[in-house]
């Protein structure tokens, strides 16, 4: 089982900033031919799905990594508490209209493992019915598989010591203060039992689209690996123009 107090959150020994952002430009470059490929060839759809604590980038990760594409084949959901509506329906049933068509994109900022996350950190939910959700969930990504959508799963792993920095910037610098919710403040406490959480969805939601752990303490380093695995997922499906 992975244990993420044992994962870095730093680049690795070797990775320099300097090569990283190079790298990461010329990725974006390659993304935007290969958006065209999926889009032209309508055989693939890709949903992207970031996860992590409070202030972990996903939005950032959103505006470096994206910002070459074509906008008009991207689509970004993100998901907040459930509304009243929405817990009067089983709790995929949000998630259902937002997955993406063929020769799309779509980003998830949070996701249906919120719907695992929260109720179990704070216990609003028996056992038994939180069982049947990572059931629930393998079957759905299972399907959205077979229907030839490429599923690609990152968690952005910071440091404590790195969350609190970022959730103090939210109260002092100008451009921030938009994105502080007292939310934040009062489950930072928590964070140890939701990485225990995440521990488990690791384990038991990874069937054939395994979790990518991201080390991103560091910005550039989070932007680089996950251009690189985009990347390297889109070129791996061998896609051509059609004649």
């Amino acid at each position: 089982m992975i244990n993420l107090t044992d994962i870095s959150t730093t680049a690795p020994n070797g990775i320099e900033k300097y090569f990283a952002q190079r790298k990461t430009t010329l990725y974006k470059k390659q993304l935007f031919n290969l958006q065209n490929l999926l889009f032209a060839e309508q055989k693939h759809s890709v949903l992207i799905i970031l996860q992590g604590m409070d202030a972990a980038g996903k939005d950032g990760t959103i505006r470096h990594v994206f910002s070459s594409m074509n906008p008009m084949g991207v689509n970004i959901k993100a998901f907040k508490a459930p509304t009243e509506e929405e817990n009067s329906h089983d709790f995929l049933w949000r998630v259902h209209p937002h997955v993406p068509a063929r020769g799309m994109i779509e980003i998830f900022n949070r996701s249906h493992y919120e719907d695992i996350l929260v109720p179990a950190v704070h216990k609003t939910i028996q056992k038994k019915e939180l069982k049947s959700r990572y059931d629930s969930i393998n079957n759905f990504e299972r399907h959205l598989l077979e229907s030839g959508t490429i599923i690609l799963k990152f968690f952005l792993h910071i440091s404590k010591k790195e969350e609190e920095i970022r959730l103090k910037e939210r109260l002092s610098i100008p451009h921030k203060k938009w994105k502080y919710d007292p939310a934040d403040t009062t489950e930072f406490p928590n964070r140890n039992n939701y990485l225990k959480i995440y521990e488990t969805i690791f384990r038991d939601c990874n069937e054939g689209q395994p979790w990518h752990i991201v080390p991103a303490d560091q910005k550039w380093y989070r932007d680089y690996f996950i251009a690189r695995e985009l990347r390297n997922t889109l070129n791996s499906l061998k896609m051509k123009y059609p004649s």
